[in-house]
């Protein structure tokens, strides 16, 4: 069994986030494999200037990582894990895992709602800084790279307890027909509308929306609450809406420069535990990826609970640090 105190790193890099169909259907930025390459040093960097003794990294098909750690000093203190790709959601998975069995327990996850939501499906006893390149998150944020790494490594070094300073997140659990499923941000009923496909949703295709996170400083379907209701992910709530021809209008953004009109009919709290069922026909999406197509009169039960990986807040952690003098050791 892996020593739980080793002072390991993982970083997981999604070569792909940020560059998706919505880079036309709607105004998104693109992050390119240079700025992640660049990230990804810089991630480095900053997790053994706090004591990290090794980062692990896995090859990806453009070399982000490899060329990110290529003329570093501390090379010989990095794991660039060679495994079989298959460039999908899997590679993501099995990286994780390798990287969880040789000891790491903290995750620095560059990439988006989706990549993150991976994470938290298969190891939510994780500790994980959730860091922005994709189009519409909510859960990862923008932090510099050399800040990123530097949290991640207090934690990851040992110089802070997670327990102490982390809060886990809230999932959205689904269950239907026997099958499970988890999302981050918010889990959406679609009418007439595809199973896989990746192009924005239409507003007028939203039946309902069950959301961990309303927060009305965000794209996508999280600020069709947070313009109403907002929760953020420390509240112990949740927010369920229903849309429909009628309700209170609002004009929100849908995908980044791209703004719809709804029309919210309902909108409420759901504490946390607490059920909320949802009835076909339509298609169930989570954290943006359309996943189940329920029949006519056909149920899912989904639920929000607060067991999800523990997350690292990277501008309260170093104020933290720096408040209680681990920057500075040995001075009064």
């Amino acid at each position: 069994m892996p020593d739980k105190k080793s002072k390991y790193l993982g970083i997981l890099v999604n070569p792909m986030s940020g560059r998706d169909v919505r880079r036309i259907a709607a105004r998104a930025s693109t992050s390119g494999h240079h700025e992640k390459q660049q990230q990804v040093t810089r991630l480095v960097l900053g997790a053994f200037s706090q004591g990290v003794e090794r980062v692990f990294l896995a090859k990806e098909p453009y070399r982000i990582s490899s060329r990110a750690i290529e003329n570093l000093q501390q090379r010989d203190r990095v794991s660039l894990l060679d495994m079989p790709l298959t460039h999908t959601a899997a590679d993501t998975r099995v990286a994780a895992e390798i990287m969880w069995q040789a000891g790491c327990r903290v995750f620095i996850v560059l990439g988006g709602d989706g990549t993150n939501r991976i994470v938290a499906q298969n190891f939510p006893e994780a500790i994980i800084l959730p860091l922005s390149t994709g189009t519409n998150n909510v859960f990862p944020t923008f932090v510099e790279a050399s800040i990123a790494g530097a949290a991640a490594g207090l934690i990851a070094s040992g110089k802070m307890n997670h327990e102490d300073h982390c809060r886990r997140c809230k999932q959205i659990h689904i269950d239907w027909n026997g099958i499970t499923d988890t999302a981050l941000i918010d889990a959406v009923l679609l009418g007439n509308d595809l199973l896989g496909s990746l192009l924005p949703f239409e507003a007028h295709n939203i039946i309902s929306l069950l959301l961990a996170r309303a927060e009305p400083a965000s794209i996508g379907m999280s600020p069709i609450g947070g313009f109403l209701l907002p929760c953020y992910g420390t509240d112990d709530f949740a927010v369920f809406a229903q849309c429909g021809d009628e309700g209170r209008a609002i004009t929100v953004p849908i995908s980044p420069g791209l703004y719809n009109d709804i029309n919210v009919s309902k909108i409420e709290k759901v504490a946390l535990e607490t059920p909320v069922t949802v009835k076909g026909p339509g298609i169930l999406a989570f954290d943006g990826d359309r996943s189940l197509e329920l029949a006519a009169g056909e149920t899912a039960n989904l639920e929000v609970r607060r067991d999800g990986p523990w997350i690292i807040n990277a501008a309260a952690l170093m104020d933290s640090a720096a408040s209680s003098g681990i920057f500075a050791p040995g001075e009064t």
